[in-house]
């Protein structure tokens, strides 16, 4: 199947929160409509965003905040199980350094930590204190 990859911030909601599902980061039972309606306000509040489609389906997705100089951070890069290891999160994350190339890159996780590390990221001894999110 052919990839397709778009810079887009106003993902679909619904399909959105399908992908959200599909890779465990969110759940039926929790989610009101309200939520629904909203999945994607993060996505269009970053700086930028970079989705992957196939045949009109989203099967990946990543956002990123940044002050488009000395710092960025990757959120939520999420690619449907059945399409990883395809080298589609790769290809996303590629797109985020491509946009600011500069800049220095973050990301905070545990899950992923091999797959950041095969593609140049490095562990440091920087320390996150969190509020978690109300919505997952």
């Amino acid at each position: 199947m052919r990839v397709e990859y778009r810079n887009q911030k106003d993902l679909p909601c619904n399909e959105l929160y399908q992908l959200f599902l599909a890779v465990g980061w969110a759940t039926e039972n929790r989610t009101t409509q309200e939520m629904l309606d909203n999945f994607n306000i993060g996505f269009i509040n970053s700086t930028f965003v970079f989705s992957a489609w196939g045949e009109e389906r989203l099967v990946g997705c990543v956002r990123v905040l940044s002050d488009l100089h000395f710092r960025s951070i990757i959120y939520d890069l999420a690619v449907l199980p059945e399409f990883q290891n395809k080298g589609i999160g790769r290809e996303l994350v590629q797109r985020c350094i491509n946009a600011c190339e500069s800049s220095e890159w973050l990301v905070q996780t545990d899950m992923a930590k091999g797959f950041y590390e095969k593609i140049g990221f490095e562990e440091n001894s920087d320390h996150f204190l969190t509020i978690p999110c109300k919505w997952f």
